[in-house]
């Protein structure tokens, strides 16, 4: 089955095809089973592939298949080809099975909206792309998956093109893209000049893994620093973060697949991907690290002043795309690859869940405006409670062990208690605006207007069932990662071992002195083992009081005592109104940058288009108006004149061959 592995990208793009191609002629209906089969498709294969694999020893879990090969010039060659491993597997499986249940969901949140087929036609491509990106077994096919995800976006995001919001959304994250994917392709060609100045002209990363051993130290810190700008813009991390917000313009399923579940991961699977590239360069991955922290902690700032329900879980995901960051960068690939698939379960449950809201409320959004549904949609109350307690890191669900292994291996890898302690309180954070939104939903009293009210009601099985899918996902999906200090085995850690080996990550900070914190662990290669055990214990209790604080206070604060929200923002109204306005760092950036371009531009168009590049052609123009009207005169229609030119350079003829000849 695995010589079969082209067909996972393969059935979504026939889905693309079929609905883009034949589905104007097509009802609803056969659209919407075409869409959801080709995804579907695309998880048993997945799922097929993965059951042969737990057959196998860890050592024979990859296969390639080349298809034909694609681009040939001298000594350079690369391929269409697919590689599944115990990494890709995982991500298609994340991709075709939460994007299945998504497709699902979509068909019934969509039902009546005109662009039906444009929207499942889109979403299949989508969904080709991201497969493309995740099983290919180049950095060129790579980056034809990485291109294709983000035209999807800009087109998804876009949908609902007659408002001018989303229009504008949809703009902004492509142009935010394309500055990310300028660093990405820079990568790209340092590192094809790099191994070909040495002989090795490839990008397939079989062979790229095998000739690593080439490149330097100061050029891999280069190389993978230029990749990670590309991770920044695609998985929207600091400094390149502002489209993913405005992404909420799009339908709520298209948050949910896109911009919460695959989509934005991209970055994190790259650098996974490339490991063996980023241990060779310890300053990027501090810087990896540094960026992931901070972009989880300021994203979740704001995450605790909107208002808006679908922007708390866009900045909520800013924000846990920052954990997976510090877990990658700490050199803990498998726990970050955990925390994305942990991610993919509850973060999609919460979109898929505030759409059912979106769906009961008449297409709501303010949370000041809901309360009260928590007997009226029972269904989404208790799958988005589950989905909270998940991202809170509560324990016993699946968030607690991938939030806690990143936490740990940020303070161990890089025996930074500092680190730990921005992500703990961010984790905190997390907790307590998760819980705002939860309990301005669905508890207390009904906000609503009262032709609103009429409405409000469950949503239909099609949307309802991929909801509890997800929620037992968000409680099951941590299990098999469960760490050596709580008596489990850490199965995805040894999964991935085959992809990332024992590559040792280099200490990049030092431990500050925080006593027994800081001297406890012995060895983070062994996190369970003699005085690490009691480090980490420490630290996973303090996470989860943190943790439990944090819903703690969202319940004083919105359940208890309702009025205490205002009181704070009455003494704190500054503090509130620029967390509110997300620091105006839009505000920023337009002035900075795209009033900035504006200015530079208007400048190069008077000084250099207008004054240099048309002053030479304006001035070549007059100077051959010039000479052609010194022409002109010898051109007067007297036949004489003629005459005469014609003996006088016969003369000038004869006289040169005679001056030959003597």
């Amino acid at each position: 089955m695995a010589d079969l592995i082209w067909l996972i990208p393969a059935f979504p793009a026939i889905g693309f095809l079929i609905n883009g191609l034949l589905g104007v002629r097509f009802p609803k209906t056969l659209t919407a089973w075409v869409a959801c089969l080709s995804v579907i498709a695309s998880f048993a294969v997945s799922a097929t592939i993965f059951v042969q694999f737990l057959q196998l020893p860890p050592e024979s879990r990859v296969f390639e298949k080349t298809v034909f090969d694609w681009i040939v010039s001298g000594d350079f060659k690369t391929q269409i080809g697919f590689r599944i491993d115990a990494l890709s597997i995982i991500m298609c499986l994340i991709v075709s099975g939460v994007g299945s249940l998504i497709h699902i969901y979509s068909v019934g949140y969509m039902h009546d909206d005109p662009g039906f087929r444009r929207y499942f036609t889109y979403l299949n491509l989508f969904v080709f792309m991201m497969l493309t990106l995740v099983t290919g077994d180049n950095v060129l096919l790579m980056f034809v998956g990485w291109e294709g995800v983000g035209l999807c976006s800009y087109l998804l995001i876009g949908f609902w093109y007659e408002k001018d919001s989303a229009a504008n959304a949809g703009k902004k994250a492509f142009i935010v893209n394309r500055i990310g994917d300028f660093g990405f392709l820079l990568g790209v060609f340092l590192l094809v000049g790099t191994l070909g100045a040495a002989g090795v002209w490839t990008l397939k990363f079989s062979e790229l893994q095998a000739n690593v051993h080439l490149i330097g130290p100061g050029l891999a810190t280069a190389i993978t620093l230029l990749f990670f700008v590309g991770a920044t813009g695609k998985s929207a991390q600091i400094p390149l973060y502002v489209w993913l917000p405005d992404a909420m313009e799009g339908p709520t399923p298209v948050s949910s697949l896109i911009h919460a579940a695959t989509m934005v991961t991209a970055g994190v699977y790259m650098i996974a991907r490339l490991n063996f590239l980023y241990v060779l360069a310890p300053t990027t991955l501090l810087i990896v690290t540094v960026v992931g922290l901070l972009t989880a902690f300021f994203a979740a700032t704001i995450g605790c002043a909107q208002y808006d329900i679908k922007r708390v879980l866009a900045y909520s995901t800013v924000s846990q795309l920052g954990y997976m960051f510090v877990g990658v960068g700490a050199g803990a690939y498998a726990a970050g690859v955990f925390h994305l698939m942990t991610h993919a379960f509850f973060k999609g449950l919460l979109f898929l869940a505030a759409g059912s809201v979106m769906h009961a409320m008449s297409g709501e959004l303010d949370m000041r405006k809901m309360g009260g549904l928590r007997k009226k949609i029972p269904i989404t109350y208790w799958t988005t409670f589950i989905a909270c307690l998940a991202i809170a890191g509560i324990p016993g669900l699946s968030g607690f062990f991938s939030k806690d292994e990143i936490l740990w291996m940020a303070f161990s890898r890089h025996h930074s208690f500092w680190f730990w302690l921005l992500g703990a309180i961010t984790a905190g954070m997390t907790a307590f605006y998760m819980f705002r939104m939860f309990f301005n939903t669905f508890h207390g009293e009904c906000r609503a207007s009262e032709e609103v009210k009429h409405h409000i009601h469950e949503s239909p099985k099609v949307m309802t069932i991929p909801l509890m899918i997800l929620a037992v996902l968000s409680i099951v999906g941590g299990y098999v990662g469960v760490p050596h200090l709580l008596g489990g085995s850490n199965h995805i850690e040894k999964w991935l071992e085959p992809v990332f080996g024992h590559h040792a990550p280099a200490a990049t900070t030092h431990a500050d002195g925080f006593g027994i914190v800081s001297t406890a662990f012995a060895s983070s290669a062994e996190p369970a083992a003699g005085g690490a055990a009691g480090a980490e214990m420490m630290l996973m209790i303090g996470a989860i009081i943190i943790g439990l604080l944090g819903i703690f206070i969202a319940w004083l604060f919105y359940v208890k005592n309702p009025e205490l929200p205002k009181k704070f923002v009455q003494k704190f109204q500054g503090l509130f109104t620029l967390v509110h306005n997300k620091y105006f760092v839009d505000e920023l950036y337009g002035f900075i940058f795209v009033r900035g371009l504006f200015k530079i531009g208007a400048i190069c168009k008077e000084f250099f288009d207008e004054t240099i590049i048309d002053g030479i052609i304006n001035g070549i123009a007059a100077a051959l108006y010039g000479i052609g009207s010194l022409i002109r005169r010898v051109q007067n229609g007297l036949v004489q004149g003629y005459a005469f030119a014609i003996i006088f350079g016969a003369i000038i003829v004869i006289g040169y061959l005679i001056s030959r000849i003597l």
